[in-house]
């Protein structure tokens, strides 16, 4: 709020709300404004260390944060791959993300296919 005010002050701004009795053309205007813009700024500080702080305490309760995991039958992937489906047929047989089949499967070891058919397996799709 702060770089707000300086930003409508350096391109000859005056701000004048009526309802709120807030007119920056006036020192008191200027005075209400920076007030409140420091309030807003505490409010939002304030925000950020609840919101550490409240998942600081999840994890140290045990909860586990982010996305849940998504099991993936790497077994069952490997196999429908070495039987010629496609990376996307197959993620799409196991109902997960294309992305997600091809992370798990590298994350576990390699797959057992000759270079050409997994260049195949994992680059774009042809219809």
């Amino acid at each position: 709020m702060t770089q707000l005010a300086a930003e409508f002050e350096a391109l000859g701004v005056d701000l004048i709300v009526t309802e709120q009795a807030l007119d920056t053309t006036t020192p008191s205007g200027r005075l209400l404004f920076a007030v409140l813009a420091g309030i807003s700024e505490f409010e939002l500080d304030m925000v950020r260390e609840r919101t550490r702080s409240g998942l600081q305490a999840a994890k140290r309760r045990g909860k586990r944060l982010g996305r849940p995991r998504v099991y993936v039958a790497t077994a069952k992937a490997r196999t429908l791959l070495d039987r010629g489906m496609s990376l996307t047929a197959v993620a799409r047989e196991l109902g997960v993300a294309r992305g997600t089949l091809s992370k798990s499967l590298v994350a576990r070891k390699p797959l057992r296919q000759d270079p050409a058919n997994l260049a195949r397996s994992l680059g774009p799709e042809n219809p």
